[in-house]
């Protein structure tokens, strides 16, 4: 259901030596939306970047999620959603780094992370049927 569903995500940090993978649920019930997990992605994503100190070099985040991109580009405006806490969060973080750009891909290109949040999901939905 979106909204009202079990949001969960998945991404990867990946740089000249280290491969991170991460997938992890942000929550389930009328506040939660597809857009809120892409959003929580972005924002656990450039955190553990710039715990790692990773903000001087350039940084290019590759989403399918077109108002996520879009969002963050300023081609399109925030209105309201159930999303936007988030966006302000991860519009702080990206003015951290030194140079971030975000790009659009098909989910196609996107199959590594998409599996992990499709792992967070069948993860927290098997948790929450057996409570």
């Amino acid at each position: 259901m979106n909204p009202g569903g079990t949001a969960t995500y998945g991404y990867i940090v990946r740089n000249e030596t280290d491969v991170v993978r991460r997938l992890g649920v942000v929550g389930h019930g009328p506040k939660m939306s597809n857009n809120v997990a892409e959003y929580a992605a972005l924002c656990e994503a450039l955190t553990f970047q710039v715990r790692k100190k990773l903000i001087t070099i350039p940084t290019e985040v590759r989403s399918d999620s077109r108002l996520l991109v879009n969002q963050m580009n300023g081609n399109w405006k925030v209105r309201k959603g159930l999303y936007v806490q988030r966006y302000l969060e991860a519009k702080d973080l990206a003015g951290q780094f030194e140079r971030i750009t975000f790009k659009w891909i098909p989910r196609e290109e996107n199959e590594e992370a998409d599996a992990l949040s499709r792992g967070a999901y069948s993860e927290a939905t098997s948790l929450a049927k057996r409570r």
